[in-house]
């Protein structure tokens, strides 16, 4: 064998254990990314079936709104359809509904001082909160999982490794422009 052989396959052999370090990067951060997606899965579940129990509570109380309450239902509704099927443009759209939702249903809870006073509303109520402050801190952690991964399947020499074996950047998770203009929900449950 020559040196210009050698020298050759020495070059081939560092290209190509650069590809595969580069891959198993990619692999990891689109783990990186579901893995997080998982953990806000898992709240947004929880909450879920928290929510049900609240509305029944609430309806105990014949002259509580029933629009406010509906409004809760078809919100948590959407946001199941969404995170059902991982459209996480329809989740962070039905979440700021949701969101606005349960502020206005909060909110209106002020008004009903036996609600109020309900031991089960109360649980309810700080179990909510306790879960939506998971998910905002999951949604951060989310973002941050994407914004990884998207900025290495956009870099060079990243790029061309994840057009090759079809890696893609992911949507963040962002809650409809409705979250931040309607009433802050830690000034509510908190």
């Amino acid at each position: 064998m020559t040196t210009a052989n050698m020298i050759f396959f020495g070059i081939l052999a560092v290209v190509l254990i650069y590809g595969v370090m580069l891959y198993n990067g990619l692999v990891a951060l689109k783990h990186n990314v579901a893995k997080a997606w998982a953990n806000i899965d898992v709240l947004l579940k929880q909450r879920h079936d928290e929510l049900p129990k609240l509305v029944e509570v609430c309806r105990q109380y014949k002259q509580f709104e029933q629009e406010t309450l509906q409004r809760v239902i078809e919100a948590r509704s959407q946001v199941h359809s969404a995170r059902e099927t991982q459209d996480i443009g329809a989740l962070g759209e039905a979440e700021g509904a949701l969101r606005m939702g349960l502020g206005r249903l909060f909110a209106v809870a002020e008004a009903y001082p036996e609600l109020k006073a309900n031991d089960n509303f109360m649980q309810l109520q700080q179990r909510i909160t306790t879960l939506e402050n998971g998910i905002a801190d999951r949604r951060e952690l989310y973002n941050d999982a994407v914004n990884i991964n998207n900025v290495r399947v956009e870099q060079f020499p990243d790029a061309v490794i994840a057009r090759l074996f079809h890696f893609e950047s992911k949507p963040l998770l962002e809650f409809s422009t409705a979250e931040k203009t309607d009433v802050d929900l830690k000034q509510l449950f908190g």
